[in-house]
């Protein structure tokens, strides 16, 4: 997590081809910022990233402070919290929480599995959903 403080935000990009390249050799695999970005076609190899905009300038980057909880976007997040980003979007998971993620995600596997199947298969109809979405909802 990267907060940028500039304003305006973004104005300049500090992840690109050569902080991804440095980061991932840290052992970084990815960042969610608020600021923005640059090198899409050059970041390193499966080094992702989620930000606020692209932009073509690079930034005079100065850090303020380190180890501490930022603000990107309005979500919270200190040093330790585990976050989910994809290119959706990034959330916050609860340390509390952690250990029932696999569970969670298995029973909403499961459930979509019932709906997908039934809408992809031939002569799917609105009476099929009513049904499918019972039977989704039964699976514990």
């Amino acid at each position: 997590m990267l907060q940028d403080i500039d304003t305006p935000c973004g104005y300049g990009a500090f992840w690109g081809e050569v902080q991804s390249t440095v980061h991932k050799g840290l052992g970084v695999l990815g960042c969610v910022t608020n600021g923005s970005y640059r090198d899409l076609d050059m970041l390193a190899p499966g080094f992702q990233i989620l930000g606020g905009r692209l932009g073509p300038s690079h930034a005079y980057v100065h850090m303020v402070q380190f180890n501490c909880q930022v603000n990107i976007f309005g979500m919270l997040v200190g040093p330790d919290d585990v976050v989910h980003a994809d290119y959706h979007g990034a959330v916050v998971i609860p340390a509390e929480v952690v250990k029932t993620l696999p569970a969670a995600i298995d029973l909403v596997s499961r459930r979509e599995k019932v709906i997908l199947d039934m809408a992809r298969s031939p002569g799917f109809n609105a009476a099929q959903m009513r049904e499918t979405l019972k039977k989704s909802g039964e699976i514990h």
